[in-house]
């Protein structure tokens, strides 16, 4: 039986037949298409409103929606995960993982980098990853793993080349994607710390993330002309397809993997957003899909499933395994959501 995988939230694992979860591949082909959806969303939603001011009402949203779970899960928290410098944490999570890589992407863009190539910059993430806990943290990458995130990379230039362009942008413009991708890096290393270390519970996290995330980008909306929403069907399917699909499915799911694996695997699992986000674009704005996409995103996969092998999933490097997961993978231990 595959390694399986705790529900995120409590209202899922309230409704789930006891003892059981979802498996951990299946939670990570979830985050593949709730992550690819950020994209699209992000295309529909320049034709009605500038990027700051969806994301600004989109983090509004997500933190109105997460209020209950949030509360509940911070009662229920350690008091190590309650102290100052935990929470403070988050909050800096979030603004790097949010307002870093959205802002860094988006402007970028906005400066004239073409949207192919910045997207491309963003799927350098698992080699990001991977390079700064090298060096920085001094963990262990084998070749298989190294062989893998090169071989991904490989399946993501293929899926991307008939769209990649240089366009005129000044090169700093050039280097804003790049900083945006390395800000999520280093949120990812940061967030699988905390989580060792004891911090809230996912729900909570998010929350807290959201909040500071929002903080940040009404400061950026306001420079660029106020806050108020324009009252438009299309502005309202943006943040409500943001918030829903690339937020609470796309960073929940990210965090939730996070927990359960190295954070090496879990990004290279993104290898494979370019193959499923051009399956968002052919359903939703016809674009053409091509053999050399389907060939690239298999080269992609056959990348993951090197670093799959090479990083175990029971825990992150430097992680003592739970109770949980050293237990035989029929997975039947008790859970309470919300607790790491």
């Amino acid at each position: 039986m595959p390694r399986c995988f705790r529900l995120p939230w409590s209202w899922p694992a309230r409704f789930a037949p006891r003892g059981r979860r979802v498996p951990l591949w299946l939670a990570e082909a979830a985050l593949v298409v709730a992550w690819s959806s950020g994209f699209v969303g992000a295309r529909y939603a320049v034709d009605h409103a500038p990027a700051f001011l969806v994301v600004f009402w989109r983090c509004v949203c997500v933190s109105a929606l997460l209020l209950p779970w949030a509360l509940a899960g911070l009662r229920r928290a350690s008091a190590r995960a309650l102290a100052a410098q935990a929470l403070a944490a988050q909050a800096g999570i979030g603004l790097l993982a949010m307002a870093g890589y959205l802002a860094g992407v988006v402007k970028g863009v906005e400066l004239g980098v073409p949207a192919a190539l910045a997207a491309l910059i963003a799927d350098l993430l698992p080699l990001g990853t991977a390079l700064l806990g090298a060096l920085f943290l001094r963990r262990r990458i084998g070749r298989r793993v190294w062989a893998g995130l090169l071989v991904g990379l490989a399946g993501v230039l293929l899926v991307t080349q008939g769209a990649l362009a240089w366009g005129d942008a000044p090169a700093v413009a050039y280097a804003l994607p790049v900083l945006g991708m390395l800000s999520l890096a280093v949120a990812t290393l940061w967030r699988q710390e905390q989580a060792e270390r004891g911090a809230p519970g996912l729900a909570a996290g998010l929350w807290l993330q959201c909040v500071a995330t929002g903080a940040a980008f009404a400061v950026l909306a306001g420079m660029e002309g106020g806050l108020a929403p324009p009252l438009s069907y299309g502005f309202a399917v943006s943040v409500a397809w943001t918030a829903l699909l690339s937020t609470l499915g796309g960073y929940g799911l990210y965090w939730a993997c996070l927990r359960r694996s190295s954070a090496t695997r879990v990004a290279s699992v993104l290898y494979l957003s370019p193959g499923v986000t051009a399956v968002w674009a052919w359903a939703m704005f016809d674009e053409p899909l091509t053999g050399s996409m389907a060939a690239g995103f298999a080269i992609s996969a056959a990348g993951i499933l090197l670093v799959v092998r090479g990083e175990p999933a029971a825990a992150p490097p430097g992680r003592p395994a739970r109770r949980d997961m050293a237990r035989p993978p029929g997975c039947g231990a008790s859970f309470r959501a919300g607790k790491p």
